[in-house]
């Protein structure tokens, strides 16, 4: 499986504005790569590569290389423009999405990353040290910053392009790493995971991880951006950029707690992952408008990424089931009513009486469906008569 690794560079002024200067001009030769490859419908990288190659290295100042790698981003990035048609993402024909992106060339920002791969980039990882192309020529020995445990996996995993970033002024490497995969084992049981709210998971074994004091923070974090907004500035515009990417960082380790201490717990009980599919729930359920910011408050699906992926690499199975009724439906009788849930937070069945936290009778509905389905896939198909 494909993960990435990204480390910090930390290059001196002269480096700094050498590396700036070859982001933009590579951008610069995207753009008129894109802009060919829509006035005249090529989508063959050969073909061009043929009418864009010559251009690219003169008027842009791009070695031979570079020039290539140009060309291989503008090519994958109208590619990745007809899957999203295709599938849907941009909505229907009639759609405003569609039509603006169909329209006009892909445009390629000033400070868009850039591939780079092993004839313009080499890692010296005994003395945390690239050596890189830039327009300025290469740059030897630009030092970079990265854990113990991500010069392990780049030496032993890195495979292909590395993508030079910018970000708020600071510089970064982000490496493609081929992680082979640990063989699936046979689950024991499952281990039923919900997710909520105020209760960003809560699992079949009781344990729960509470979202309330990160519920002050995005609150906190809302109500500085309503004033940023508010004064309509274009400093005000950058600092709400800025705080947005820092909540998005704040989410992202977070979800990465809950995942890994899931899959760990997991693969040490020998137990698989069982998930809700919440996959299309925008569309299922109808909300007030009060609801609505709460609602997409979260990356559950990021989430869901985090735990489907580092489950790959421990070997332990992940299932999603049906999310319908898991929080009203008693474990102990199956008598399924929205009277079984009076509040938010607590189930009580109107059968049998069976009384507790919702999400945790959740999340045993989850292990239970996951029980079920595993059986029904598991069992051998009848032989040919």
């Amino acid at each position: 499986m494909k993960t990435v690794v990204q480390v910090k560079l930390l290059p001196t002024p002269g480096q700094a504005s050498a590396l700036a200067a070859t982001l933009h001009a590579c951008n610069e030769a995207a753009d008129f790569v894109s802009r060919v490859a829509f006035e005249r419908n090529v989508k063959s990288r050969n073909e061009l590569q043929k009418l864009c190659y010559q251009a690219v290295k003169c008027e842009f100042g791009l070695s031979a290389q570079p020039a290539v790698r140009v060309v291989k981003k503008v090519v994958d990035a109208y590619t990745a423009l007809r899957a999203n048609i295709r599938v849907g993402n941009l909505g229907g024909v009639r759609s405003r999405r569609r039509i603006n992106a169909e329209s006009k060339p892909i445009a390629f920002r000033q400070w868009a990353a850039q591939p780079f791969d092993d004839c313009c980039l080499s890692w010296g990882l005994d003395a945390r040290t690239v050596s890189i192309w830039t327009t300025a020529g290469r740059l030897k020995n630009v030092p970079f910053a990265g854990s113990p445990e991500q010069l392990v996996m780049l030496r032993a995993h890195r495979r292909g392009e590395s993508d030079l970033v910018s970000r708020d002024g600071k510089w970064f490497l982000v490496a493609t790493c081929e992680i082979p995969e640990k063989p699936q084992f046979e689950p024991i049981d499952w281990i039923g995971v919900d997710r909520g709210i105020t209760n960003l998971a809560t699992t079949s074994d009781l344990a729960n991880f509470q979202g309330r004091r990160l519920q002050r923070y995005r609150r906190w974090h809302a109500r500085k951006r309503a004033e940023l907004q508010a004064k309509r500035t274009k400093s005000a515009t950058r600092r709400a950029k800025r705080r947005a990417r820092r909540e998005q960082r704040h989410a992202t380790h977070v979800n990465h707690k809950i995942s890994k201490e899931i899959v760990a717990v997991a693969e040490r009980t020998g137990r698989g992952v069982a998930l809700e599919e919440l996959h299309g729930i925008r569309d299922r359920v109808r909300l007030h408008r009060y609801q609505r910011a709460t609602q997409s408050s979260w990356p559950f699906h990021q989430l869901e990424r985090h735990i489907t992926y580092k489950a790959r690499r421990a070997g332990v199975p992940v299932l999603l089931v049906d999310a319908r009724y898991t929080s009203q439906t008693c474990p102990r009788c199956k008598h399924t009513s929205r009277s079984n849930r009076p509040t938010r937070d607590s189930f009580s069945c109107r059968r049998c009486g069976l009384a507790g936290p919702a999400d945790v009778v959740a999340a045993v509905n989850i292990r239970d469906r996951a029980r079920r389905a595993w059986v029904l896939v598991n069992v051998p198909l009848p032989a040919a008569a």
